[in-house]
């Protein structure tokens, strides 16, 4: 089972323009190998350190029974929340087998310092780290949620469809917490400890965001985290209380 990768990209809406002559190369052309460059090598796309709207990168573990249709839709509800803070986020679905004869391509490398890992459990295993009840940090490069508590709570409203939605909102709070680090709740936004019948209003209406000022701080942290590409971070973890 190969890793696949998906990266959210914000929309503009400009209608594209004709290519035009570059020193006799067409100038769609230089831009379609920019990013045959950028595909096959995404370090070297990825380390700016200037980067306006800086990349993360996601290993996805699915320990749960929720669909790649669901999944998808879960990636696709937490990169719109992470475009809205500044950030782009790269999705890699990892294997969760052991088998040694499955190429696992991007996840069988040791981690970077740009790598967050992140688990899709079916429900809460004993723990002292709980953040909320769909899911927990341990700072700073491990986040899990947990699949069947969004379905449990989509399943109260009678709506199914609401899953990806939810786990994707609880997918960019956790990984927010290793973005922000620790005692990073807040009163306002998608980082409140506590989500009732308002956050979950706000949740359905895509309105549950990052404020300001933790979009500025979560950009700081992901640029911080390129210039250590090369892995001089120290993998020891620090659990993320609340």
């Amino acid at each position: 089972m190969k890793a696949g990768i998906r990266q959210q990209h914000s929309t503009t809406g400009e209608t594209p323009r004709r290519g035009r002559r570059l020193s006799g190369v067409s100038f769609v052309v230089v831009v379609g190998l920019m990013g045959i460059i950028g595909f096959a090598f995404p370090e070297t796309v990825f380390a700016r350190e200037n980067d306006p709207n800086p990349t993360i990168k996601v290993q996805i573990y699915n320990y749960s029974q929720a669909s790649p249709a669901i999944l998808t839709g879960a990636e696709r509800e937490a990169g719109r929340i992470l475009v809205k803070a500044g950030l782009r986020a790269v999705w890699l679905e990892c294997p969760v087998c052991s088998a040694t004869d499955s190429p696992q391509g991007r996840c069988q490398k040791g981690p970077e310092a740009t790598d967050i890992s992140l688990r899709v459990l079916a429900a809460p295993v004993q723990n002292k780290f709980q953040d909320t009840v769909f899911g927990f940090a341990v700072h700073p490069v491990l986040a899990s949620v947990y699949y069947e508590y969004a379905m449990r709570r989509a399943k109260s409203d009678d709506a199914e469809f609401e899953v990806p939605i939810i786990l994707g909102c609880a997918i960019a709070h956790e990984l927010g917490h290793l973005l922000l680090g620790a005692n990073s709740h807040s009163d306002a936004g998608i980082m409140q400890p506590r989500w009732e019948p308002n956050q979950f209003r706000h949740l359905m209406t895509g309105t549950l965001l990052f404020t300001n000022e933790q979009s500025t701080l979560m950009q700081e942290q992901a640029r911080t985290r390129l210039v250590l590409q090369t892995g001089n971070l120290d993998p020891g973890f620090i659990p993320q209380r609340d």
